[in-house]
């Protein structure tokens, strides 16, 4: 193709970015900018101009659909042999093409999936979580793995860098102990080995190094704010003492951080390549002004490490409707409401598939799930098991390809009536059926029938009619890419899988202090993250914004509840966050009780001293308080610091409050958690043991501690 038709279409940041062919280039883009069109423009002029090869380019980004849509914009410009690859698809090929000549035997089982290897080398060393504590172990040893930190150095890191850990450190370091002898003894591999394994690979053994960079040259990395540094390991390896690296991302949409990732690859990717080009994206062509405004608000207010290199955006499209914001009295009458408004949008003609409701935590998802289905709204619900490893996928896969045999050489029947009886065998009724797991069955082979009727709905390449074989065959290429057919309906997602995606109308719900941010965020970096993943929702949509939320859990619950921070500023009758400041510099800098110094760490302020200052209290007090926290935590199934943090706990124990009003000025005991637990702490204060005043007021998981 000619180079310069390739930046035919371009906007002058893009057509920057695509020009800049050689040496370190860094792609600064916001939401909705364009960098996919970048980027791939970039790599397409490359090659056109003669700059490198389509096989000696590997772009590499995070999920199997990003790289099978930068696969097939490369096909459309004419560059169809670039490598488009997950860190994790690259590094499985590259492993298993050496692996005979570099270790030899039978090559490892990948599993995908620590949960069942994780239970049994906790059960080999005493450890029995329950299911949600399952699931936080196997995190935190990915967590470990990605960061690079070993089994005998857990404990310390932690330690060092007050990281909480979802149970004791000890008992994590043997699990994590017990997992990586039970992978070695059943040679197993899991995802964060199979990255360290191939940069080990490449970093010892020169000719394999050799290899490796004689065949990739040119390297392109999407989403680098999300890389950590077990990818940037690998990444390294990779390049070698080479620089021609282009990354993409946007410091603001940094939201991985508890996994591992950092920005600080992408935000100092200028001091490590002095003479790297920086192209910033700031021409949002993806939302209204009014989405953007919100969007600009929510970022600019950002403070810590990312919030220098926020970019405010410029909205290129025409004037939408104003965003919408709604107070309910309780979570029902919530879900009932934004049901209710997705009926009304539905009728004016707004597909179900351009419809999204993105909640905080999967646990918020029921409620919707059910006003849903009261309004007769078809929906589904994102971020369950990969489509084509479904059971009931591989089924009908199975039973499709059988059809295409029978069918050869006979004269075809409608595609769409065929495939319909053949999954009707499997249980595609007209009709979803009630319950969470049947609906999803239903869901998964519907969108299977939907497919057949979007691809009988126009003709083959050559004219004729599309048949079983034809049907057959885009399955297999989407099997290979994972490109999962869509299910026209509401898609029901969390903020966190949501990040990548966007709709005509975007709903973010349950938007209270204690769920955004959620409750577990207590450091102010923590809340940051927050206030990012909030963003990363409102940009999400195209032209209707939707933000809501709930005074109380319950019909005739006590509505408590405050509206998320992240709010001020926008929502009708909210205080602008520079007023909350000055309301704050008003009241004067929280001081040290003992020594008098400006207190800044929010453990400080909980404490109301410094933490290095002398402090007297009751030790059994506070061994009486933790044991109750522990009770307590153990009862509603949730990590004990949920209940109330350490610092909290000491400043109880350091204060003594003696009445419902000294306990409420203790910093981390909002109205909520006084409500809940005010009476039990009292009586401990005055002596009390814990046995005597166990009992979950609540009734719940503790997930409606929405003040504190």
């Amino acid at each position: 193709m000619d180079p310069d038709r390739v930046l035919e279409g371009l906007d002058p940041e893009q057509t920057e970015a695509a020009r800049a062919l050689r040496g370190p280039v860094c792609i600064l883009a916001g939401a909705g900018t364009g960098k996919t069109r970048a980027i791939t423009h970039r790599i397409a002029h490359a090659v056109s101009s003669g700059v490198v090869f389509e096989q000696q380019v590997l772009a590499v980004t995070f999920t199997a659909r990003a790289a099978g849509e930068m696969r097939g914009r490369l096909r459309g410009l004419g560059a169809p042999r670039v490598q488009a690859r997950t860190f994790h698809a690259a590094a499985l090929r590259q492993l298993s093409f050496f692996w005979p000549q570099v270790i030899g035997g039978e090559k490892p089982t990948l599993i995908e999936s620590k949960l069942q290897a994780v239970a049994r080398a906790a059960n080999s060393v005493g450890v029995q979580p329950d299911r949600t504590g399952l699931r936080d172990l196997a995190s935190e040893i990915e967590w470990a793995k990605v960061t690079q930190v070993r089994p005998t150095d857990y404990e310390k890191t932690v330690a060092k860098t007050s990281r909480q850990a979802p149970m004791p450190p000890g008992e994590i370091a043997r699990v994590f102990e017990a997992y990586e002898a039970l992978c070695r003894e059943r040679n197993l591999l899991d995802f964060e080995s199979m990255l360290e394994l191939t940069a080990g690979m490449i970093n010892e053994y020169p000719a394999i190094a050799q290899r490796v960079r004689d065949q990739y040259r040119y390297f392109v990395v999407d989403e680098f704010q999300d890389v950590n540094p077990l990818q940037k390991l690998l990444l390294d390896a990779w390049l070698g003492d080479r620089d021609d690296l282009c990354v993409v991302g946007d410091p603001s949409q940094t939201i991985y951080s508890f996994a591992g990732a950092t920005p600080g690859y992408l935000t100092g990717f200028a001091a490590r390549y002095p003479h790297a080009t920086v192209v910033r994206l700031v021409r949002d062509y993806r939302s209204t002004p009014q989405v953007v405004r919100v969007a600009n608000h929510v970022i600019a207010q950002a403070r810590g490490t990312t919030s220098a290199g926020h970019l405010t955006l410029q909205a290129q499209r025409p004037d939408g409707p104003d965003p919408m914001y709604q107070e309910y009295e309780d979570e029902p009458a919530e879900a009932t409401g934004v049901a209710r408004k997705i009926s009304v949008l539905l009728e004016n003609g707004t597909p179900a598939g351009e419809i999204a409701i993105l909640v905080r935590t999967n646990s918020q998802s029921a409620a919707y799930e059910q006003a849903l289905a009261d309004e007769g709204v078809p929906f589904t619900v994102r971020g369950t098991k990969r489509f084509f490893e479904r059971p009931e996928i591989k089924q009908a896969v199975h039973t499709l390809r059988g059809a295409r045999h029978e069918a050869a050489g006979e004269a075809p029947e409608p595609l769409v009536h065929t495939v319909r009886q053949l999954l009707g065998q499997l249980g595609l009724t007209d009709q979803a059926p009630e319950g969470r797991q049947a609906r999803e069955r239903w869901e998964s082979l519907a969108a299977l029938a939907q497919l057949a009727e979007d691809m009988a709905a126009k003709p083959a390449p050559d004219g004729r009619a599309v048949t079983m074989a034809d049907l057959v065959d885009e399955l297999e290429v989407r099997m290979a890419t994972e490109h999962a057919p869509g299910f026209e309906g509401v898609t029901l997602a969390s903020l966190h899988s949501a990040k990548g995606l966007e709709w005509d109308a975007v709903f973010l719900v349950g938007l209270t202090e204690g769920m955004m941010p959620i409750i577990y965020a207590e450091t102010d970096e923590q809340v940051e993250e927050e206030r990012r993943l909030f963003y990363v929702g409102v940009t999400r949509a195209r032209e209707h914004l939707a933000m809501s939320w709930s005074l109380a859990r319950s019909p005739g619950g006590r509505k408590s509840r405050k509206p998320s921070r992240f709010l001020d500023g926008l929502r009708p009758a909210s205080p602008s966050t520079s007023a909350r400041r000055a309301e704050r510099r008003k009241g004067g800098v929280a001081r040290c009780r003992v020594c008098g110094n400006a207190l800044g760490e929010t453990a400080e302020r909980k404490l109301g001293r410094c933490l290095d200052c002398p402090s007297s209290y009751d030790e059994a007090l506070l061994e009486r308080l933790r044991d109750w926290r522990r009770a307590n935590a153990q009862e509603q199934k949730v990590p004990a610091y949920v209940v109330f943090t350490d610092a909290t706990l000491q400043a109880i124990a350091e204060q003594e409050p003696t009445s419902v009003s000294q306990l409420s000025a203790v910093s981390g005991v909002g109205a909520v958690k006084l409500d809940r637990y005010g009476e039990a702490v009292l009586a401990l204060v005055s002596g009390a043991e814990p046995a005597d005043v166990m009992g979950d007021p609540a009734g719940d998981n503790g997930e409606e501690a929405a003040d504190d």
